[in-house]
């Protein structure tokens, strides 16, 4: 691979491209000025305005949401996995019906694995403008969101109809839905109560890991975070590794499944047959299968990243592992 080829395959923090207008509630007062990131994969947008960094196919979506502060994402549903890590900000995340079931503040370096199967939505209740990192099961991401009704009911009210073909319509632009298309149906109450009503005490022990726990495990040697065996067990059809200055390996390695690397805190030098380049936190890299290459902090100071990997498992509904 030649610097230019790898280059290709960096989405860099500075370089992301926002979509103002990639959901339902993109007009709805509270949410709409939110911006959604798609880096890896079609993602889950329901708008043609949605750019893509990296079409390539790797078994998992990765995305990101900027929000400023007070902005919330709207009460929706995945059919499979949804992993949020903090990047930026202070972030309530909260889940139920109507999102008062149980709710968690995450920091930075935070990571959530939202169980499926819920209804969630998370706000930036910092200071200042945030984004969180996000991994989306599969690749077609479970085909779409699932709003809860009174989101697609408010969003209506302010212009936009999303059809059951999952593509947006707004009509303060005079768009109307295309022959054969109808509005996308609420959820009935008799559908509604599959969605269960998590307390706080079912989420936070087995779906969050916080930051300075995971540089502690990961002070000697990588420490998987989501996975089979994970601090977080669950099998999406990906793992997440995290690993420090501490555990980080000179030696050269590869990966016969798709495999991506996001710094959180510090700059990281990945060396491979051919080049090098050095990430900084928001950058994603995606490295090709087989290609043999290290990752090392670069400069002193903190240094941690997550390391995202595809694994057999189908993508679908959160493992209920003993």
């Amino acid at each position: 691979m030649t610097p230019a080829e790898m280059e290709a395959r960096i989405v860099r923090y500075g370089d992301l491209r926002p979509c103002k207008t990639a959901f339902i509630d993109a007009h709805t007062p509270g949410s709409d000025s939110k911006e959604n990131f798609t880096i890896i994969g079609g993602g889950v947008s329901e708008s043609p305005d949605q750019y893509v960094h990296i079409a390539i196919p790797h078994g998992f979506n990765i995305g990101a949401a900027g929000q400023p502060p007070k902005c919330r994402n709207s009460l929706h549903s995945h059919r499979t996995a949804e992993v949020f890590f903090v990047l930026s900000g202070r972030w309530r995340f909260f889940w139920g019906r109507y999102g008062d079931a149980g709710e968690v503040v995450l920091e930075e370096g935070d990571i959530i694995n939202i169980p499926t199967g819920i209804f969630r939505g998370f706000e930036n209740i910092g200071i200042d403008y945030g984004m969180i990192m996000a991994v989306l099961g599969g690749d077609d991401a479970g085909g779409g969101v699932i709003w809860a009704p009174q989101v697609i009911e408010d969003a209506a009210d302010h212009g936009l109809i999303l059809g059951d073909n999952g593509k947006l319509y707004d009509t303060k632009k005079g768009q109307v839905l295309p022959d054969g298309v109808v509005p996308m149906p609420v959820l009935t109450d008799a559908e509604l109560t599959s969605y269960p009503e998590l307390e706080a005490a079912d989420v936070i022990p087995r779906y969050i890991a916080r930051y300075n726990d995971m540089m502690g495990m990961a002070d000697k040697k990588p420490v998987l975070v989501i996975g089979e065996d994970g601090m977080l067990r669950d099998k999406p059809g990906f793992e997440v590794s995290f690993v420090t200055r501490g555990s980080a390996s000179e030696d050269m390695h590869s990966h016969d499944v798709p495999s991506v690397l996001m710094p959180m805190r510090g700059h990281w030098r990945v060396t491979w047959d051919g080049g090098a380049a050095t990430l900084a936190p928001g950058d994603t890299m995606s490295v090709p299968v087989g290609v043999m290459h290290n990752a090392v902090p670069s400069m002193t100071g903190e240094a941690s990243l997550f390391h995202v990997a595809a694994t057999s498992d189908a993508a679908g509904s959160t493992w209920k592992g003993s």
